[in-house]
């Protein structure tokens, strides 16, 4: 991953606990209600994290029921679960929703997750869609079988026979490569070929308005089917209906160009959604405050996206940053580019090496700003902020600031799924406190199953303990001694 020049190593801050009773009457552990009428019991919200422990086919497996079941435990007031595919295509060990035949594996995982809650957790499933994108080819296979040769290319090598083209351009230097390849050509080659939503000489890519509504309100009627409380629309990072938002979009047929062509079809897979399911069912999106990418969306962006979303009725809006394709680093041969390798991934991920300005609650002052825009608008739609928090006062300043209204912490809930209830009961000096290596993060890039260094080597003899690595990794954090 990228990292700031200045690598400077932040050590952890000293942190304070609360009691019992200041952190009953805190601002974190007070209640809010969703524009749907869904109750929060309090402003805890654990977001959306891939952990690779679906099928193949994309079904509940007793890993995934333990995976969240163990976040159920420390009953925050919502959970999201993984970005979950919305089309009935393979997509590797990632959930699906994208046909009926998934609703049984995700009723389940609604009563594991009920059960093992008390039923103070609420739980909505974050729906995403994503283009096709292939590994980076061996140099030879590219020129044998993916590139299509054009009569550019035979002028360019000088041969009118195909065959001898690809022998000519598979024997070229880099330097020469540069002059006969266009920028696609070179980027398929170097980094593997990516869809884009600007690819409307595509008809599958052109249809994608016509298409995605439909497909997000199935998926979200099946989510209903299944129980859960509600669903969050992937309209961040690397993915379509980001890419739809982008400034990067430059589409002529009415979704890109100008912000209000680019928010046309985030807004009608809302509108399409909302139809679909209950008044009570909650329908809210995940998006960017600011891309970090070259000619990419900056936090105004992320504030007029933010008004329209709240105009348009939706429950809540979370806010994330960078983690995309175009700045990604350049993957091996037979791998895939990963959107959380350059800056952009970086801003999105922020570690203890870092610049001057730390990893620590890196980004909310900008999502502050999205939340600024959309009160001055006259909306009270809820801000979801997130990036590296992880203290009790570090919340609660937050909150007392305005800068948001829910508390999102990926990286410090993996470390530690009690800690918000270990909080609750003043008992926050038992925290096992996130280190910020980005551990978990390597794991996610080599599609492993996603364990925290902090516990996933300890007690592997523990009766029952489901591990992988030929039992060298436990796959869920140890249960805390609430005595």
């Amino acid at each position: 991953m990228w990292t700031p020049p200045q690598r400077i190593k932040h050590a952890l801050p000293v942190v304070r606990s609360p009691s019992a009773e200041e952190a009953g009457q805190s601002r974190l552990f007070s209640p809010l209600s969703l524009r749907s009428g869904l109750s929060l019991r309090d402003r805890t919200w654990l977001p959306a994290m891939v952990p690779w422990r679906a099928t193949d086919d994309g079904v509940v497996t007793d890993d995934v029921l333990d995976w969240y079941g163990r976040f159920a435990d420390g009953a925050p007031a919502v959970i999201v679960v993984e970005a979950t595919g919305i089309r009935d295509v393979p997509s590797g060990p990632l959930l699906r929703i994208g046909h009926d035949r998934f609703v049984p594996g995700l009723s389940r995982l609604v009563e594991t997750v009920s059960r093992r809650s008390g039923g103070r957790t609420r739980l909505f499933v974050q729906l995403i869609d994503f283009l096709r994108i292939r590994r980076r080819p061996e140099p030879a296979k590219f020129f044998d079988r993916f590139l299509e040769i054009t009569n550019d290319h035979k002028q360019k090598v000088g041969t009118e026979d195909e065959a001898e083209a690809r022998r000519r351009l598979g024997a070229m230097s880099e330097a020469e490569l540069v002059e006969v390849l266009s920028p696609r050509e070179l980027e398929a080659l170097r980094f593997g070929d990516r869809e884009r939503v600007t690819d409307v000489h595509e008809p599958h890519i052109r249809e994608l308005p016509r298409v995605l509504p439909g497909l997000f309100s199935d998926a979200a009627a099946r989510a209903e089917a299944a129980g859960f409380d509600g669903v969050e629309l992937h309209y961040a990072h690397a993915y379509t209906m980001a890419s739809f938002l982008s400034r990067r979009n430059v589409r002529d047929d009415g979704y890109g160009g100008g912000r209000q062509g680019r928010v046309r079809l985030p807004l009608e897979v809302y509108r399409a959604v909302r139809a679909r399911v209950g008044t009570s069912f909650t329908v809210g999106c995940r998006f960017l405050c600011d891309e970090i990418i070259h000619g990419g969306n900056r936090v105004e962006h992320a504030q007029y996206f933010g008004v329209e979303f709240a105009r348009a009725g939706m429950d809540f809006l979370s806010l994330s940053t960078g983690g995309k394709f175009e700045d990604a680093r350049q993957p091996k041969v037979g791998e895939a580019a990963y959107p959380y390798t350059g800056q952009s991934g970086y801003e999105c991920m922020p570690t203890v090496i870092s610049d001057e300005r730390g990893p620590f609650a890196r980004n909310v002052a900008k999502q502050a700003e999205v939340r600024a825009a959309v009160r001055e608008a006259g909306f009270d739609t809820p801000i979801v902020v997130a990036g590296g928090i992880h203290a009790f006062d570090q919340a609660e300043g937050i909150l007392a600031r305005g800068e948001g209204d829910l508390i999102a912490a990926a990286r410090q809930t993996l470390a530690d799924p009690d800690w918000f209830e270990k909080l609750r009961r003043g008992r926050g000096e038992e925290i096992r406190r996130c280190l910020y290596t980005n551990y978990c993060e390597a794991l996610d890039e080599r599609h492993r199953a996603v364990t925290c260094q902090r516990w996933d080597r300890q007690g592997l003899d523990e009766p029952g303990l489901r591990t992988i690595d030929g039992g060298r990794r436990r796959l869920t954090a140890p249960r805390w001694d609430t005595r």
